[in-house]
């Protein structure tokens, strides 16, 4: 993908990617003192519209992965909303986009600290089309490294330098010959995918593990409960899942605001169900694949659209 031609959003002002630099005694590119989100827009041909799904949650867990990391964010929730608009608006995008925005320890120095250095914020929009490159079903593995623990690091936080923890157990499982990890927390629960909220059908019920699991508390987790619970009437269940019973539940799925809902047909080589989408899942996907179009008006206030204020 080509960016240099993008619009970003950097030091303060609108530019463009060749020359939002950073050098390379920059703190964040040694420490990992960053945080950052992963937002979706979504391009609505008939309303000639883009729509981005949970602006406002992201922005607000932003803002509290900031404040663990003893990080200063410049604007308000409000103002990254705009900011976010007048970029789409700028870049004049129409399709479907992945949000980056991020916070960073941007002083030149040396000196492992959270204190007293200097923090930047920065946007970064561009075209999108899906984090998984297949719709048949994910082959997912148990990875051999454990999800970080919040007392080594802040789980809950989406911080730069945890996200090495992910980055060894996906290429573990591509390597593998699966498609995805699912990460034990360090009591040998399961806790997530390398970048991804998980979901397991049991019995009628939807279990995904609870907060203590060293889970990020994702803004599409969220929104699956929901969906389970007022459009399917299922019961949502958080507790601790142990590993065996990902081998032996009727469904299971992952979430994430980059790969919305996505379905899992085997793990470690055992097939889930029958190794096809189940009904729950089935559901569950059209649903929110509606709603983030805007086309159920029932969660129209879960998207921020782009382009209405210039057409007002």
């Amino acid at each position: 993908m080509a960016f240099d031609s993008l619009t970003v959003f950097a030091n303060g002002r609108f530019c463009r990617y060749d020359e939002a630099k950073i050098g390379l005694m920059t703190h964040a590119l040694h420490y990992g003192t960053g945080c950052f989100e992963g937002a979706r827009g979504y391009w609505n041909e008939r309303e000639q519209e883009v729509y981005f799904l949970f602006l406002r949650e992201h922005y607000e867990r932003l803002h509290a992965s900031a404040k663990i990391l003893m990080m200063s964010l410049p604007y308000s929730v409000d103002e990254l909303i705009e900011i976010t608009l007048e970029l789409c608006r700028r870049n004049e995008f129409r399709e479907n986009l992945y949000l980056r925005p991020f916070v960073y320890k941007s002083q030149e120095m040396i000196g492992v600290r959270l204190h007293d250095v200097a923090d930047t914020f920065a946007l970064i929009a561009m075209p999108f089309s899906s984090y998984f490159e297949t719709d048949d079903g994910l082959k997912a593995t148990v990875s051999a490294w454990r999800r970080i623990d919040d007392n080594t690091a802040p789980a809950r936080a989406k911080v730069t330098g945890v996200y090495v923890n992910s980055a060894l157990a996906k290429s573990e499982a591509i390597l593998d010959g699966f498609d995805e990890a699912i990460m034990l927390s360090a009591d040998g629960h399961v806790s997530e995918g390398s970048a991804e909220n998980i979901f397991i059908v049991r019995r009628g019920e939807l279990i995904t593990p609870d907060v203590s699991q060293n889970i990020l508390e994702g803004c599409t987790r969220r929104a699956v409960m929901t969906i389970a619970r007022d459009e399917l009437h299922l019961t949502v269940v958080e507790r601790a899942i142990d590993r065996t019973e990902i081998f032996t539940c009727e469904e299971l799925f992952f979430t994430g605001s980059a790969a919305g809902v996505q379905w899992v047909k085997a793990v470690d080589h055992r097939s889930i169900g029958d190794g096809t989408m189940g009904p729950i899942t089935e559901k569950i996907h059209a649903i929110y694949e509606g709603i983030m179009r805007h086309e159920n008006p029932k969660y129209a206030s879960w998207l921020t659209p782009a382009y209405a204020k210039t057409r007002a």
